[in-house]
């Protein structure tokens, strides 16, 4: 639960676990959520669920656009106070006592949310069971992290989206150092232009006026007289005219002289600030001459002051002169906390990330009571602490927060323009690199093939086509001992994850599908300790479509659990030929898996199973290893899943997109996955951008494939061919590169030269090095 506090709410932080009650809970959620966007998405579900809307009339479907029309009218019939305008209501809306109603706020309340869990809850804070603890933090804590992320209709208030974009701001601030250093650090140009436009841009007298209200106390000898205009600067943008930062204790902002070099720190370590205040001289004059701005000195430093501010000033600077006499304007006079409260305010507004020492150095003020006066404005939500400029310095930084959010978009905008998108068939030439097809590129030896099925696990195959046309295209001196290791030692896993369609037929008796053995079964790998992405699939609840041998072997794994092939023969005493084939049946319905892949290949190969072969195939006709009930577990939570399923496909791809996901099979939706990746790319973990140019929609990427494809594009073409089997997940003509479609069956190839399409002069050649297996 997420409770927004503003700055006028001063009370015990504990006392918000007592804003709510079980008893009074229900109530006061039925209310609001009759505002918010789910009763009407709801509504309309619950309508059509009931008839008393039609989707399709004539034969035809109704327009969704009318289907919306039609569910207003019919709300606004049944429940006119929902409909109608919530400043002519008083009070609660009563909530009427009709079927089609009562089961919307029941959907709303049980499975859009989840009401009774919460009255739980709330009774067990209330009676102690669950012990509740307040603690004030300057960041987020990691268990709301979630709560920020969501989507805005999970959110009961109709506060902007934009507003709660700064989220963001906050929770790259407690990133890892790690992330931080590389894409997660916030651009030094977005720092520096932030800090430029933050600078006034005074045009006259009256606006320098207003400058001084805001600093309250502008020191005089640090504007720095630049060749360019603040007219040039802002309509060139010349470098000569650009504020620069170094990070660095004490740094604010630095100005280019007009020779081009960079102001450097001083030998004795105080650091030399600079502001553009060309022309301010005059203004100041004219100010003076009329009484509204006055000088005061302090321990031999001058500062510009607004005549209305000098008493502030003299309130910070008890032992300051002035250069006449100030007026008094019959102001209330402020407690010296206050005074230097409103001096830091003003200062922060224009200045960016500075650090504590700094913001002493330019005022002449004693660390202490700056440190003092920034925490209590950072308990205020104003500013926030960070390492910005660089997070390997050991001094903590501070920034306005609406600045800080400025910076952020800066960067996202930079990082997303830092790469021109490639052509398809640029992007087709790295992909073959990237999977380690193309010449030079290939990997080597049992560690190698892990990180080869890492990168391909999830991509259904056919069962043949695995080891002859996939591993030993991207594996030098491919030994099937290294899959059979990687099986049998647990770190791989094997087996179909997409439903059979005899699972999917929803017809009884005869003329139901069955499921046939064949040695073209769609088979995937899973690398076991990055298997989250795995999700429970329909299975065979009464064994409809197997035969009765499968039927008999899947009972007897389902009450024995793992067994060996001659316990399976012992236990449904068949014979050896009827239990391989009842395997391997369910196997192609992706219900069994085994130990070892060479139990699949025992089952694949047509000689083994008649006992016949000699060298590389002379092997047993039955493996050792153990045959088992595949997807036994329920599953983890629906967002850790999504988010490594994105992780899977950037592996696999390293750019990301919807239409290059043509040929995945076990996938969630693309909206689904589209939010984890939007959450990635706020955090920091990936980049957004248009990479791949001809295609429609968001895109994502590591930022190591970002750094590759940016050096790829700059290779000059062979005109090396590259063949891949169809079946390969490399396999994207029609898709990513033109031409005409070619069906993933493992007896077909495709071959690409410099990253397009080309036609095969021999339909039955394919790379020599693809050895029997």
């Amino acid at each position: 639960m997420n409770i927004a506090l503003a700055e006028q709410h001063s009370f015990p932080l504990s006392d918000v676990f007592h804003f709510l009650n079980a008893e009074s809970f229900q109530s006061l959620l039925e209310q609001a959520a009759l505002a918010s966007p789910i009763f009407g998405t709801r509504w309309r579900w619950d309508a059509n669920r009931s008839l008393a809307l039609l989707r399709f009339q004539g034969g035809k479907k109704v327009p969704p656009q009318i289907q919306r029309m039609r569910s207003d009218d019919l709300l606004a019939a049944v429940f006119p106070d929902v409909s109608a305008c919530q400043e002519n209501v008083v009070g609660d809306i009563k909530i009427p006592e009709h079927p089609l109603v009562s089961e919307v706020m029941k959907d709303v309340l049980t499975e859009a949310m989840d009401t009774e869990g919460v009255k739980e809850v709330l009774r067990r804070m209330v009676d102690g069971r669950i012990r509740s603890i307040a603690v004030d933090t300057p960041v987020p804590s990691q268990f709301s992290h979630e709560i920020l992320n969501a989507n805005p209709y999970a959110y009961l208030d109709d506060a902007p989206l934009e507003e709660r974009r700064a989220r963001a701001v906050e929770m790259r601030r407690i990133l890892p150092e790690s992330v931080l250093s590389e894409v997660g650090k916030l651009d030094p140009a977005a720092i520096e232009r932030v800090r430029e436009e933050a600078w006034p841009d005074v045009r006259d007298a009256d606006e320098l006026h207003d400058v001084l209200h805001t600093l309250i106390a502008l020191p005089i000898g640090m504007g720095k007289r630049n060749a360019a205009t603040p007219q040039a600067r802002s309509d060139t943008g010349d470098a000569t005219g650009q504020a620069s930062s170094t990070a660095g204790a004490g740094q604010l902002l630095f100005v280019n002289p007009p020779d081009g070099s960079r102001n450097q720190s001083p030998a004795n370590g105080a650091w030399e600030w600079g502001f553009f205040m060309d022309g301010w001289e005059a203004w100041f004059q004219t100010l003076a001459e009329q009484g509204r701005a006055l000088t005061g000195e302090r321990a031999g430093k001058r500062y510009w002051l607004a005549a209305e501010r000098a008493t502030l000033f003299q309130i910070v600077f008890p032992d300051a002169t002035f250069s006449g006499v100030p007026r008094d304007f019959g102001q209330t006079v402020p407690s010296r906390d206050e005074a230097l409260l409103n001096l830091l305010t003003g200062w922060l507004q224009h200045l960016g990330p500075v650090s504590a020492a700094g913001v002493g150095q330019l005022l002449d003020l004693p660390g202490t009571e700056i440190d003092k006066v920034l925490l209590r404005l950072e308990a205020s939500g104003a500013i926030l602490r960070g390492k910005f400029t660089d997070p390997g310095v050991a001094e903590t930084e501070w920034c306005d927060r609406r600045l800080l959010a400025r910076i952020h978009r800066l960067t996202v905008a930079t990082l997303r323009q830092q790469i021109e998108p490639v052509t398809p068939a640029q992007f087709m030439r790295w992909l073959l690199r990237w999977q380690h097809v193309a010449p030079g590129t290939e990997v080597r030896g049992e560690r190698a093939t892990l990180e080869v099925l890492r990168q391909l696990q999830g991509f259904e195959i056919p069962a043949n086509a695995w080891e002859r046309q996939v591993l030993n295209r991207r594996v030098v001196d491919y030994d099937p001992k290294w899959l059979d290791q990687l099986c049998l030692t647990g770190a791989v896993g094997w087996g179909r994850l997409s439903p059979h369609p005899a699972t999917l037929d929803g017809s009884n008796g005869a003329s139901r599908r069955r499921v046939i053995p064949t040695s073209v079964a769609p088979i995937t790998f899973f690398v076991r300790e990055d298997a989250d992405w795995m999700m429970p699939h329909g299975s065979i609840e009464d064994g409809s479509g197997l035969s009765g041998i499968a039927r008999q072997i899947l009972d007897c794994l389902t009450q024995r659990g793992a067994s060996f092939f001659a316990d399976i023969v012992r236990a449904t005493g068949k014979l050896k030929a009827e239990v391989e084939t009842g395997l391997w049946e369910l196997v192609a319905a992706g219900l069994v898996t085994a130990d070892g892949f060479d139990n699949l290949r025992s089952l694949i190969d047509p000689k083994r199973r008649a006992g016949q072969g000699s060298g590389r195939t002379s092997r047993p006709r039955h493996s050792a290893g153990r045959w088992a009930i595949l997807h036994t577990d329920q599953g983890l939570e629906r967002e850790r899943a999504l988010e490594a399923t994105c992780w899977m496909l950037l592996k696999r791809y390293g750019i990301v997109f919807r239409d290059l996901l043509a040929r995945e099979s076990n996938l969630p939706k693309w909206r689904d996955l589209q939010l984890a990746y939007r959450r990635l790319e706020a955090r920091g973990e990936i980049r957004g951008g248009r990479f791949v140019d001809g295609f429609l929609g968001e895109q994502y990427a590591l930022p190591v494939a970002v750094e590759s494809l940016r050096a790829t594009r700059k290779l000059e073409p062979t005109g090396e061919i590259v063949t891949v089997s169809a079946a390969d997940p490399l396999n994207l003509v029609g898709i990513i590169v033109p031409g005409e479609r070619v069906p993933a069956i493992s007896g077909r190839r495709v071959s690409y030269s410099d990253g397009v399409s080309v036609v095969e002069t021999d339909p039955t050649a394919f790379p020599a090095r693809v050895a029997s297996i």
